[in-house]
């Protein structure tokens, strides 16, 4: 919903743009021919590009009484349910739209064991002011469909702490009766399913640290509840009995290492609670931890901490981490696995227990990774870490030798206790910043991402095998672009350790960093493009900073004083002579037709609303320029800038692509995530932007995708879409 839009067919030259601008009222129920035909929509196929992971995996969860049954949660990538017959993960929160891009995000997730069928899932990505409320969605079957309860409260699946948990439960006494902890709002609880929410009274104090109740877990008829707000030396963990009054378990550790407790699992034979404990949330931050088990059936609490936080490094330093996952094995007595967390510079490591904790082996040790599917995991070096980050451990309540364990980037898993592998097919949760669709060569895509720095796709269907681009390797892409008249020519920036930028003269196989760069890129990589021939770079360095310019593949760079500071370059096409660059805080088109050494404002009054905008030019032209204003539309310019024409076939545009033309057009098809009215979606136009046909449906929406989208250009009908944490999507005519 938008308050309000620019005036249609608004024609804007220099600086009498500004009076052509008006606001009209946004009317919810207008339509016109344009939105009939997009409604009408085009059958489309949707599946991920394999990356293979690449995000947090926050939860796993096996169903204790269904062979082959589990679920996966992610900070910012929605739930998953395992398809044990196909050998992969099946998502199940795609279907979740622009305006509930904060669902994207799972801080927790429960099943019932008695009705295996029910899932429940609590939802709720940020618990900022400026976030939307979180939201409970249950199912009756596996996560086919769902019914869906909007909370009062806020959640935090990428905030601190979200390893922890669960923060759901079904009560182990009463199927109908659901828990939920929350970040700020202390306990609720539903006696219906899930269907409505209460708070009830429980002892901590009100949250200040934004933890609040980390876990919830059964043990026999009682349910306990971790509190991550405890100053190590009150109470952290608490128990009802009867489901009405809670209390704190008496003689429960102290001290820093026990602070907050991360997760807890429950040995039915033994009758014994064991709980991982850390001096922070998590996943960073911990440099002190233990491992403990209470005997419910007595109240003796015992420590069982497989290595004490603390030592001496053979380098110098300090072994210092927490601890993260716990699972029991449902078969084995005793047999227990704890997962270390922030453990940086050993390594963190899985220990397993066979006699109740009081012996400890260390299966990283042992273990042997084989990585050959998702080779990015070696992250430039020669073998993969074990891994990072581990808050989310599972045991097959069915087969002892089968575990798993999630990491910052995938999901490690053994049959053998020995070997090791990703089982990570299907869980995509990237958050893609950049794409490109080569006019030719081997790849039909190069993705940029947050984490996972630059990738080249030789195929869709498998994690590219070259991995990462290397040399430098970067954490997070900032800038990715093709030069359009020379495809063999890309060149990339990026958060990296060893330089910030590269180029590649073979279309993205191999890499050779920048000899030189700016200082300021150290600190603000920010977006770079280069010219249509591939002889000058332009790299812009965030708001504040000046954009700089080469022409020797990076060997020296020269401040561009004309640039507007902050900008996102892009290049003509066809001409090597000409770039542009939008200025959002005067809403000014700026040009460059000497090769980016100086700019001049062209176009002025085009207002974006906020910071947020996307240039494009399209393929094979100068000067044809498309614009993309967010709430405010879509404009255009055939000349170079100098003044823009209203598109008035839709109503707000996020980001702009193209790809190849239809049969017997003559102009490339438009992709666009926007809205032709009220329905914010994907839509293609295969004549310049007079009508629009809507290619996404309800069940393919995945939350806030408007980073940026691109067309192939040698497939009509192919797209290729960024989202926050599901990955690259690319859909084709069904």
């Amino acid at each position: 919903m938008y308050a309000s839009h620019l005036s249609r067919r608004a024609v804007l030259a220099g600086t009498a743009a500004t009076a052509a601008l008006a606001t009209v009222p946004f009317l919810p129920g207008r339509a016109h021919a344009a939105e009939a035909a997009a409604f009408a929509g085009q059958a489309y196929r949707w599946r991920n590009v394999v990356q293979g992971g690449t995000g947090f995996v926050t939860g796993v969860l096996f169903h204790p009484a269904v062979r082959g049954l589990a679920y996966a949660r992610t900070d910012i990538g929605g739930a998953y349910r395992w398809d044990d017959r196909r050998d992969r993960w099946i998502p199940l929160t795609d279907h979740l739209g622009w305006d509930d891009w904060n669902l994207l995000g799972v801080e927790a997730m429960a099943v019932d064991p008695a009705h295996p069928n029910r899932l429940y899932l609590a939802l709720g990505t940020y618990a900022q002011s400026w976030a939307g409320n979180g939201a409970v969605l249950r199912s009756e079957d596996r996560g086919a469909t769902w019914k869906r309860t909007d909370l009062g409260v806020k959640l935090g699946a990428n905030e601190d702490g979200r390893g922890c948990g669960e923060r759901l439960l079904v009560d182990p006494r009463d199927g109908d009766t659901l828990w939920l902890g929350t970040r700020h709002d202390g306990l609720l609880k539903s006696t219906d399913r899930g269907a409505t929410w209460k708070a009830v009274s429980f002892p901590a104090a009100p949250s200040v640290t934004g933890q609040g109740v980390t876990l919830l877990v059964a043990a026999g008829r009682s349910v306990y509840a971790g509190w991550g707000d405890s100053d190590g030396t009150s109470a952290n963990l608490y128990r009802t009995a009867d489901g009405m009054t809670w209390e704190a378990v008496p003689g429960q550790p102290q001290g820093t290492a026990a602070k907050v407790p991360v997760r807890a699992a429950y040995d039915r034979h033994t009758r014994e609670l064991y709980v991982t404990y850390a001096n922070a949330p998590g996943p960073n931050g911990q440099s002190d931890g233990s491992v403990h088990k209470l005997r419910t059936t007595t109240g003796k609490w015992t420590e069982v901490t497989p290595v004490k936080p603390g030592g001496a490094t053979s380098d110098g330093g300090t072994d210092s981490f927490g601890y993260g996952g716990v699972a029991v094995d449902a078969r084995r007595p005793g047999t227990v696995v704890v997962s270390t967390n922030n453990r940086w510079s050993l390594v963190d490591t899985l220990y397993r227990s066979t006699d109740g904790g009081r012996t400890w082996t260390s299966l990283k040790d042992q273990a042997v990774l084989d990585v050959s599917e998702t080779p990015y995991l070696k992250w430039g070096a020669d073998q993969p870490k074990f891994g990072w980050w581990i808050q989310a451990v599972g045991l097959d309540p069915f087969d002892s030798e089968h575990i798993v364990f999630g990491t910052g980037a995938t999901l490690y898993g053994t049959r053998d206790l020995e070997h090791w592998a990703p089982e990570i097919r299907g869980l995509e949760e990237a958050s893609i910043r950049q794409l490109i669709s080569p006019p030719a060569g081997e790849a039909h895509l190069i993705s940029g991402s947050g984490d996972i720095g630059v990738m080249y796709h030789e195929r869709l269907t498998a994690s590219p095998s070259r991995g990462m681009a290397s040399n430098p390797v970067f954490g997070t892409s900032t800038g990715l672009a093709l030069a359009a008249a020379k495809p063999s020519y890309v060149v990339r920036a990026g958060w990296g350790d060893h330089g910030n930028g590269a180029w590649s003269g073979d279309g993205g196989k191999s890499w050779t960093p920048f000899e030189a760069q700016p200082e300021v890129a150290k600190s603000a990589p920010g977006p770079i493009a280069t010219n249509a021939d591939g002889s000058v770079l332009l790299w812009s360095f965030g708001t504040g900073n000046p954009g700089y310019r080469s022409a020797d593949n990076g060997g020296t760079w020269s401040e561009v004083a004309s640039f507007p500071k902050g900008a996102v370059p892009v290049a003509d096409p066809v001409d090597p002579a000409r770039f542009y660059a939008f200025d959002t805080t005067t809403g000014t088109l700026f040009a460059s037709t000497d090769g980016g050494r100086t700019f001049t404002a062209r176009a002025t009054g085009l207002d974006s609303g906020d910071t947020e905008f996307q240039l494009a030019v399209a393929p094979g032209r100068s000067g044809d320029l498309w614009l993309s204003l967010k709430g405010n539309g879509l404009y255009r310019s055939t000349d170079g800038g100098a003044s823009f024409t209203e598109v008035d076939s839709c109503r707000a545009s996020y980001t702009l692509g193209f790809g190849k033309a239809a049969e017997g057009a003559s102009y490339p098809a438009l992709y666009m995530v926007g809205s032709t009215d009220s329905i914010t979606a994907v839509y293609r136009s295969d004549d310049e932007a007079k009508s629009w046909t809507r290619v996404n449906d309800d069940q393919h929406q995945w939350g806030w995708i408007g980073a940026t989208i691109a067309g192939d250009p040698r497939v009509h009908g192919r797209v290729y879409i960024a989202t926050n944490g599901r990955g690259v999507q690319y859909g084709e005519p069904a």
